[in-house]
């Protein structure tokens, strides 16, 4: 699952995230594919979900009719949102992308735990510096037992590599991540320390 805030503040990450997706398709085209459904909030209490996706050039059409607005996160209901999805069939990873939380914690992290306790890992990566935010997700990976990293805003090729990561991990587990070894910048290994 790729969770995106698409409120006004992440309009420049939200365009470049529309052409990075495809490099998470192809990473782990040789694992056997994956299935991503795309996941967006915005504006006053919108929440989009779309369809289960294998289709990258699909799933990029439908990111890019995407305008961002103005409102509030909506991260708890991400959450809630992915606990409804795994209980049918199990998520290999939820990907969260965001620049701030707006909400309290501890409801948060509740809902983490019940992913947590279902081995849904969540990797939470943060635009920016927001320490609030950085708070939020830090707990959240770690009570799912995900990671979570920060990248800064105008670093494409920094959140291009967390996704391709995140997609080895959904398709051959924490082993395909090792496997990269010597491969992996110190952002990645970062993440791998995480797992």
């Amino acid at each position: 699952m790729f969770a995106l805030d698409a409120t006004a503040s992440r309009q420049p990450t939200w365009d470049r995230a529309c052409q990075l997706q495809g490099d998470m398709f192809a990473a782990v085209a040789k694992l056997g594919g994956l299935a991503i459904q795309l996941v967006w909030y915005r504006g006053y209490g919108e929440f989009q979900v779309e369809p289960w996706l294998t289709d990258s050039a699909e799933l990029q059409r439908r990111m890019s009719a995407v305008q961002c607005r103005g409102g509030l996160t909506q991260i708890k209901r991400v959450l809630q949102h992915a606990l409804q999805e795994t209980r049918p069939c199990r998520i290999n990873a939820l990907v969260l992308v965001g620049d701030c939380l707006e909400e309290p914690i501890d409801p948060l992290c509740h809902v983490a735990g019940e992913l947590g306790l279902l081995g849904v890992p969540v990797f939470a990566f943060q635009e920016g510096h927001d320490p609030e935010a950085a708070q939020g997700f830090r707990e959240v990976a770690r009570l799912t037992r995900g990671a979570y990293c920060a990248f800064d805003g105008g670093s494409a090729q920094q959140l291009s590599e967390l996704l391709r990561a995140v997609a080895l991990y959904a398709a051959g587990g924490r082993q395909a991540l090792v496997a990269l070894g010597g491969q992996q910048s110190e952002l990645l290994r970062q993440l791998t320390r995480q797992l």
